[in-house]
């Protein structure tokens, strides 16, 4: 149910907004008063035209950021900032179409090994330093030293030597492992890049944000440079020129951008609200222009309402749950199946979520392309919900790991409205369907990170967006030892298909093999894949330019204000 009245938080912002004049709607003007000349008193008086309006994009992030740095981000918390801060070689069209960002389309070699990117004349970063091939080759080596600790390093193993430079443990092996690795300036304008094996979908991945470049002299002045915005640089179409940490950021417009005369607006200035309500409320209250994620139970009444504000769409992600492999009785195969089974995905999408989700009975998302047809709808649903089944699977799996009785657990699952009731919605079922206690723990989100990578949770809430259009981003997610294989979990099969996707130049042998890793995961069930995404937000009618590319959150970098 809708709250009927702001809570304190939505106080806080509405006072905050309302002395600052940062309304939706309200335009920022600068009024001049007449010229008086007392030499010519009696002649009519000419008054200064009124500089135009800035033009202000209000919306919210739902969390404070991790990293504000594209070698350490890993979070849509992170990345929604760093897509209009930053550009990478390429960039994506409000079409979805990769086409130039810093550089030319690249020169491909016969065997799909060399690529050769041309910095375009006249890039420059936000402080005037001109963007360099030096630049990226600095950034993609930064983001697989070892030392760096970059979650998403992995994304880069595509180039020759990177996986080696990454995974040593010897620090006097760094330099000569980092020279080995694939990715040169050549001079200041031409960087080459060699990879691996062929990669069908490399040009996606560079405009990914884990391969934008970073400033090299910046980051070797400063090595903290991302952390504040007083000295943050950036090469993107805005510049983040304030960061008042876990209230709120303002990017503007960036005078440096190639590009800037297809950028209209001057401002965009986020609130951090983990609080869907209170965002939704300061939404209904003209403080925001766009608000994401929505309340579940308005996602419920406006999805067939015809609110010409709403807008839905495909989303290329999917909402599970880890188990913990590592922790008893989770370890045994037949407990982690038992409990997938005994939830309703139906009733979570249609009463709970509410957003128009699909239940997931797979883990890769509609919308990706297999060799002919929609690589999910090729797949099918991998495994059904089955009470009677699940019943005898938990009394089996329990007798095997000597317990007569699952012992009380507890879903982690980072602060949100959204995620509590899902979260509450799975610990009825389990009770209900399996006698199942269950206990609920919510924390920020970063903390929720943090304790699933030091393994320090049972089963823990999580999403996972693709960062590139092929099933690859979410299939190699749980490979031995993968940076985030929150499950903890480990098959052999499994593994040996993701290596012959990722090595072979036969398209249906790759997608072959990916569609028989997705069965293995679906019967071992490490993770229990929970819903497939839509991407339910609203926007007011004078905001214009705002595009929804597959595997993102709304773009605004040409989206425009009518005054």
């Amino acid at each position: 149910m809708k709250k009927s009245q702001f809570s304190l938080l939505a106080l806080f912002f509405s006072l905050m907004l309302l002395l600052s004049g940062c309304f939706s709607g309200q335009k920022e003007t600068t009024t001049t008063p007449e010229k008086k000349d007392d030499n010519n008193a009696g002649q009519t008086e000419e008054k200064e035209e009124t500089p135009p309006a800035k033009k202000v994009l209000h919306l919210n992030n739902n969390e404070e950021p991790g990293a504000l740095h594209p070698g350490l981000a890993q979070g849509t918390h992170d990345s929604w900032i760093l897509e209009h801060a930053f550009e990478g070689l390429t960039k994506k069209t409000p079409e979805g179409e990769i086409v130039e960002g810093m550089a030319e389309m690249p020169e491909i070699s016969d065997d799909g090994l060399t690529w050769t990117f041309h910095i375009k004349d006249g890039m420059k970063w936000s402080n005037g330093d001109p963007v360099t091939a030096e630049d990226f080759e600095y950034s993609w080596k930064y983001v697989l030293n070892p030392e760096s600790a970059s979650e998403y390093a992995y994304q880069l193993y595509y180039l020759a030597g990177a996986e080696d430079y990454n995974s040593s443990e010897k620090k006097a092996d760094y330099p000569k492992l980092e020279e080995k690795v694939g990715v040169k300036a050549i001079d200041e304008k031409t960087l080459e890049v060699t990879l691996v094996e062929p990669t069908p979908y490399f040009l996606d991945l560079t405009s990914f944000y884990t391969y934008y470049p970073i400033n090299k002299k910046v980051q070797e002045a400063n090595p903290d440079w991302a952390l504040e915005a007083d000295s943050y640089v950036s090469n993107g179409a805005f510049k983040l020129t304030e960061w008042k940490h876990k209230e709120s950021m303002k990017l503007e417009k960036n005078e440096n951008y190639y590009d800037q005369d297809k950028i209209k607006l001057d401002e965009v200035q986020f609130v951090i609200i983990d609080n869907e309500d209170t965002a939704w409320q300061m939404y209904q209250a003209d403080e925001l222009d766009l608000v994401y994620p929505l309340p579940q139970d308005v996602q419920g009444q406006l999805v067939d309402s015809g609110n010409a504000e709403f807008n839905n769409g495909p989303d290329l992600a999917v909402y599970y749950y880890n188990l913990n492999n590592d922790v008893k009785p989770f370890n045994n195969k037949k407990v982690r199946k038992a409990l997938s089974m005994a939830v309703d995905r139906k009733t979570i999408t249609e009463h709970v979520a509410q957003g128009g989700q699909q239940p997931a009975y797979s883990i890769v998302p509609p919308g990706i392309n297999d060799v002919s047809g929609d690589f999910q709808e090729n797949t099918g649903e991998l495994f059904k919900e089955d009470l009677d089944e699940a019943k005898k699977l938990l009394k089996e799996g329990l007798a095997e790991e000597g317990m007569d009785k699952l012992p009380e657990f507890s879903i982690l699952y980072n602060t949100s409205e959204g995620h509590k009731k899902i979260a509450e919605a799975v610990q009825e079922m389990l009770r209900k369907n399996l006698d199942v206690k269950v206990g609920l723990e919510n924390v920020e989100f970063q903390v929720k990170l943090d304790r699933e990578k030091a393994g320090d949770y049972q089963i823990s809430r999580a999403g996972w967006s693709g960062d590139y259009v092929d099933p690859m981003t979410f299939m190699d997610l749980w490979v031995t030892d993968g940076p985030f294989n929150d499950a903890n979990w480990s098959n052999s099969d499994y593994d040996k298909n993701i290596k012959i996707a990722k090595t072979s130049m036969d398209p249906k042998e790759r997608m072959d093999a990916m569609h028989k890793a997705e069965e293995i995961l679906m019967d071992e069930m490490p993770i229990i894949p929970i819903y497939f995404y839509t991407k339910p937000f609203m926007v007011k009618p004078h905001v214009k330019g705002i595009f929804t590319p597959i595997n993102r959150y709304p773009q605004f970098i040409y989206a425009d204000i009518e005054q």
